[in-house]
């Protein structure tokens, strides 16, 4: 998760992309929580690999997601964008025994048994336009045989999703090592797909999971989406969303949303699939499909498909918009 997140500025200006919140809950605490479901085991440690200017502040929130799991949480730093292969590495003095690899601007939702009797689980997603993605190719005996990335012509339609199970990661680290030492680059970068097919050529067993869904975070558009896909799925689920003090004054809110803390809603329509963060003030409003982060001032809105930052201040018609931290509309 050192990447930066450009393509959500300014949103990631401010705070790193997997620290931004979905239906009120950051998104690498989100995709933990759903890993370790699946897993269904004791996870002994987490290890987040993170830019060394993420800051102290970063690093003991997301030391806190390891620690709420019973585990032991690490901080590595890639400060080069040299690819997956070479992020993994800068966590190389863990790399050892049964882990899990996830890109962190991603969220799942899933359900299946993991076979750890397979040197690797790849977890992949049914998608519609295969050549978009890479993809697997699988045999007649339903294991991973080839890696490609955005075939020209069709090969299968289960698209990677950047989540990995190795029975020992160990492996995965002396093909990474080999990739590193032998300068083996693409467009600059190091990638996990060349030590996956050197464990491919050694005749290492790879199996595929799949997920029933999976949600992007990489823009604006794609992540206010995301916000109202969990947003259904949280109230489907039955989980409590709102918090017992909002303050309404002549307001409504339309489900699903998740309100938070200290919220004051005064001649307002909230909903459907909106996200309010905690300490926001919203008058004389209308928010639907949106996402708003933390002690926002909104007032005379008309807004959907927007995505706004914390401590902001917005006062207008606009509607789909995209604000970042400590900005003022007025």
């Amino acid at each position: 998760m050192a990447g930066r997140g450009s393509r959500l500025r300014p949103h990631t200006l401010t705070i790193p992309k997997p620290l931004i919140p979905i239906a009120g809950k950051p998104i690498v605490h989100r995709l933990v929580e759903d890993i370790a479901g699946v897993l269904q085991q004791h996870i002994e440690e987490v290890a987040f690999i993170i830019h060394e200017t993420f800051g102290k502040k970063v690093e003991e929130e997301l030391i806190a997601i390891a620690t709420k799991l019973g585990a032991k949480g690490t901080i590595y730093y890639q400060n080069e964008a040299l690819g997956t292969g070479h992020a993994i590495m800068c966590a190389k003095d863990s790399l050892s025994g049964p882990a899990v690899i996830a890109y962190a601007d991603t969220l799942i939702r899933a359900d299946f048994d993991l076979d750890k009797n397979a040197d690797s689980v790849i977890w992949v997603k049914q998608v519609d336009q295969p050549e978009a993605f890479g993809v697997v190719k699988l045999n007649d005996a339903n294991e991973i045989v080839e890696l490609v990335e955005k075939p020209a012509e069709f090969v299968s339609d289960l698209a990677v999703i950047g989540i990995y199970y190795f029975k020992d990661v160990a492996v995965l680290k002396n093909e990474l090592q080999w990739v590193l030492d032998n300068n083996i680059i693409h467009s600059g970068e190091y990638q996990i797909n060349d030590g996956i097919k050197q464990m491919m050529a050694k005749g290492m067993t790879f199996v595929p999971g799949k997920v029933d869904e999976w949600m992007d975070c990489g823009n604006k558009n794609v992540t206010v989406e995301t916000n109202s896909r969990m947003l259904g799925f949280l109230h489907n689920d039955g989980e409590h969303l709102v918090d017992y003090d909002v303050k309404l004054e002549n307001s409504t809110i339309v489900p699903p949303c998740y309100i938070g803390k200290n919220i004051t809603l005064i001649n307002t329509t909230v909903g459907p699939n909106v996200s309010l963060g905690d300490g926001c003030h919203v008058q004389n409003s209308t928010i639907k499909n949106s996402l708003v982060q933390t002690h926002s001032h909104i007032i005379n809105a008309r807004l959907d498909n927007a995505m706004i930052g914390n401590h902001t201040s917005f006062d207008g018609n606009f509607t789909s918009i995209s604000i970042g931290d400590y900005s003022v509309l007025e």
